[in-house]
């Protein structure tokens, strides 16, 4: 990982279990899968069936979540991609699906012409470490937001015993 992390942070990154990037017809382009246990190519599969169903009888998806026992998926469709965020079910997450279409929106702007005729999936292997970044940067700022929370609350006490004390 990129730069020095507190514990708090290093914690919640193990509860992030992985992305997959697809197309919107299921077809498998790039993953940063963190727990081995999960398949990559059946969850885009899985994915761009759901694309199809919704795209036939609801109208086109843009957004889906799945919650699960352990662990829920957030899946963001945007440039006829798809991206699926698996998150351990206790892991805070906040604005994920505007990190998803960040996500979307680097990856689109990156390989555009490679994901019309994709043959080679190896061609955005390199994607792999952005996606690590973002995923860094976002539970650096959710852990920062968090000890804000703190310090506000914190303030809001501090105020209301001074004000209990002048009574």
């Amino acid at each position: 990982m990129g730069y020095l992390m507190g514990d708090n942070l290093k914690k919640d990154l193990t509860k992030m279990k992985g992305i997959v990037i697809c197309k919107e017809s299921g077809e498998y382009l790039v993953d940063l899968i963190l727990d081995m246990d999960i398949n990559p190519i059946l969850l885009s599969s899985f994915v761009g069936a759901l694309s199809l169903f919704g795209k036939d009888n609801l109208g086109k998806i843009e957004e889906i979540l799945i919650k699960g026992l352990d662990v829920e998926m957030i899946i963001v469709n945007k440039y006829n991609l798809v991206l699926i965020a698996i998150l351990g079910k206790e892991l805070t997450h906040q604005d994920i699906r505007g990190e998803a279409e960040k996500a979307l929106d680097n990856f689109y702007e990156l390989y555009k012409e490679e994901i019309k005729d994709c043959i080679d999936v190896c061609k955005f292997d390199s994607f792999k470490k952005i996606l690590q970044m973002q995923v860094e940067d976002y539970f650096q700022k959710l852990t920062i937001s968090e000890k804000e929370e703190q310090v506000q609350d914190f303030g809001f006490f501090t105020e209301a015993i001074k004000k209990m004390k002048k009574s």
